[in-house]
């Protein structure tokens, strides 16, 4: 009987600590991440030491952490109505709202804390002011509001190469605001594939995104728009001596195959095909970001 108890208890807190795992939305944190990890290897070299580096990228994910764990909190209603997210801690109610917003306001604290300590107060202040944009912002406003929503509230999701670079350096800069860019051009795409794909979630949990006001057509129609000005953006970084061949190349490659699926999708009614578009855009902006890097780092 008490090997029982012991084994009932330890499911119960794995079963627990997978569900607060799945509130911080791991994967997307860690592309969250990456891409502030080149942003802070792309800034001016500072004084910085590797430990402060480690602590501001720590920093950044613990407040990305905290926005999608309120993202969990604000959206657990819809969430039980769509396919895709009925089974995620709060639409299940494995975790209690309060406990949810407890949780997600120690990360927030702990990622000011250390942003405040091991980077500056400036990449401090707009890691909270992007963490505000997407889980008040976007989420609880423009999510419902307009079908436009992924292209406002875009921005906070762009932010993190900004924050990697106004961690090392502690001001503003022209040069990670092209990084950005590429990121907000990149989220309508991504985004707008996958809603075409789970419309029918869309629509039944009362969401205005796109495929549903305007209809599939239009959707590919500003994919398709949306990844041809991607590609024109990604050149900048070349263009203004931020990147060199390496980057170029492999941009040009992968914004290549991105406007030929775009171009393919118009094509296809297929919704097993979009969201073959849609993971391809989560590979688009990895190898992107990655050519960036290796770009600064060998040439």
């Amino acid at each position: 009987m008490h090997q029982l108890t012991n084994t009932f208890e330890y499911q119960r807190i794995t079963s627990l600590l997978k569900a607060y795992f799945g509130m911080c939305k791991f994967k997307v944190v860690c592309m969250l991440v990456i891409t502030a990890w080149v942003g802070l290897a792309l800034a001016p070299q500072s004084d910085k030491t590797l430990l402060s580096q480690i602590m501001s990228l720590l920093g950044i994910g613990l407040l990305s952490s905290s926005a999608a764990a309120i993202n969990h909190v604000v959206d657990r209603e819809i969430d039980k109505k769509m396919v895709r997210t009925r089974d995620r801690p709060l639409a299940t109610e494995s975790v209690s709202v309060s406990s949810a917003i407890m949780f997600a306001s120690t990360l927030a604290l702990f990622g000011y804390v250390l942003l405040s300590i091991f980077a500056n107060q400036l990449c401090a202040l707009l890691t909270l002011a992007a963490l505000v944009g997407y889980a008040v912002v976007y989420t609880l406003l423009l999510k419902r509001a307009t079908p436009q929503n992924i292209v406002i509230g875009g921005l906070a999701g762009a932010m993190p190469p900004l924050l990697g670079w106004v961690s090392e350096t502690g001001q503003l800069g022209a040069e990670p605001w092209l990084l950005v860019m590429i990121i907000f051009a990149w989220t309508p795409p991504h985004f707008w594939a996958l809603a075409i794909a789970r419309k029918r979630d869309y629509e039944k949990a009362e969401i205005p995104m796109l495929p549903v006001t305007h209809g599939d057509e239009f959707t590919k129609l500003c994919v398709l728009f949306y990844t041809i000005l991607l590609t024109v953006i990604c050149l900048l970084p070349y263009l203004v001596g931020m990147s060199g061949w390496i980057y170029l190349l492999c941009s040009g490659a992968v914004n290549v195959a991105f406007i030929y699926k775009a171009a393919k999708l118009i094509k296809t009614k297929s919704l097993e095909y979009a969201m073959r578009v849609f993971y391809f855009s989560i590979w688009h902006l990895l190898i992107v970001f990655v050519a960036l890097f290796v770009d600064k780092a060998f040439i």
